[in-house]
């Protein structure tokens, strides 16, 4: 989530555009509430005496078959989950760091697994189900490991995985699949054959799938024809697919990674938009869930703190799925509890990647200042703000 200094292209084309982008004026509410229009989710609310969900746990051991020892794979930080549901109960996939380093992005992440059949009982697994291994992914994944999954579901139940690989020098985003969360392969780079390999070594991550609720159940939908997923973090950009394992990023009339959105100065979205969990097809549109990160500069949000992530959402057109028909100024959830603003990065983080459908509601696993595991639910039957704005 942290590793900025790869993004320079990126950055460079960010700074041109939201220099000379619209600046759209704040609008506030009596008692800082935060109401939302009828197109977006939430408000989510956090369950009374649940959260964090997940903790670091020293005591759980893997034997790292790079290390050939057996370590506490899950000992610093347990963070930035996935979540998708089978056979009727919630499975949260989440990123988990050894004690291997210290600083962000300096460990070694893997992918641990837990289930729940109500949303907010836990159940974790001993061993990670995804991890840096003497594979075919190796010369991508080792040393830091696994990072940042994002997982969505076909018709015929086969689990899509889109996930960071990140060896300390370029992150990317990778594929992998599996029909029962537990076994997994590894496809690769996302982008190694589009463009004869161009976009191969591109530092890539943070991909959300769309996906759409049908009979009670959230999978993978095609849009207009192929499967699509929104991606990136410095800009969102987009990726069509026809096996969902080989994407092709959008381009513009100049041949480059297109933007459909970028961060806004003054907004609390002003240093980053980047990719949350799976986007959902609506009868309003194609909803994106994002994070925003706040800049730390005097073009920061100043109702935020600097550094802060916190959660937006934007909304694309049905027909046209790479234009935005709405986008929200402020969070629908920002860092309000003490675990979200202290631990691995104390600036205040919730960091969204996973959302769940079960039972008519729609559960918001996050991660903690990179720290821990939280969940928010939203249930559609019942009007409620978003966090409350000060």
């Amino acid at each position: 989530m942290k590793h900025l200094n790869v993004f320079i292209a990126l950055i460079i084309c960010f700074g041109i555009l939201s220099c000379t982008g619209k600046k759209e004026s704040k609008v506030s509410t009596p008692g800082n509430s935060n109401n939302l229009p009828d197109w977006a989710f939430g408000g989510f609310v956090r369950p009374d005496g649940v959260n964090p969900l997940i903790e670091p746990d020293p005591a759980t051991k893997f034997f790292c078959p790079m290390q050939k020892d057996s370590i506490g794979w899950e000992e610093s930080d347990t963070f930035n989950p996935a979540a998708v549901v089978k056979d009727g109960k919630i499975y949260v996939l989440y990123r988990a760091e050894d004690n291997s380093a210290t600083g962000i992005g300096k460990r070694t992440s893997r992918i641990g697994l837990a289930e729940s059949p109500d949303g907010i009982t836990i159940q974790l697994r001993n061993t990670p189900v995804l991890y840096p291994a003497e594979d075919n992914n190796k010369e991508y994944e080792w040393e830091g490991g696994c990072e940042d999954p994002r997982v969505a579901m076909t018709e015929d139940g086969t689990f899509v995985m889109m996930y960071t690989a990140w060896n300390r020098q370029v992150p990317r985003l990778c594929v992998a699949t599996s029909k029962d969360l537990i076994t997994w392969e590894k496809h690769g780079p996302a982008f190694a054959k589009a463009y004869d390999g161009r976009f191969k070594d591109l530092a890539s991550k943070s991909a959300s799938i769309v996906t759409k609720v049908m009979d009670g159940k959230l999978v993978i939908t095609k849009v207009n024809g192929t499967y699509l997923m929104y991606w990136g973090e410095h800009m969102i950009n987009a990726a069509t697919s026809t096996d969902l394992i080989n994407w092709t990023p959008l381009l513009n009339e100049k041949n480059e990674l297109k933007g459909l959105i970028y961060p806004r100065y003054k907004y609390f979205d002003s240093a980053l938009t980047e990719c949350g969990p799976p986007a959902i097809m609506t009868d309003k549109g194609i909803l994106l869930l994002y994070n925003g990160k706040n800049r730390t500069d005097d073009r920061r949000d100043e109702r935020f703190n600097a550094g802060t992530y916190s959660a937006g959402q934007v909304l694309f057109d049905l027909q046209n799925p790479y234009k935005v028909i709405g986008r929200l100024d402020t969070p629908f959830f920002r860092p309000m509890a003490e675990f979200e603003k202290s631990g691995q990065y104390k600036d205040g983080t919730v960091f969204i990647e996973g959302l769940a459908y079960l039972n008519n509601k729609w559960f918001l696993y996050y991660g903690c200042a990179d720290s821990k595991v939280g969940v928010a639910i939203y249930d559609p039957g019942k009007q409620v703000p978003g966090d409350p704005i000060e």
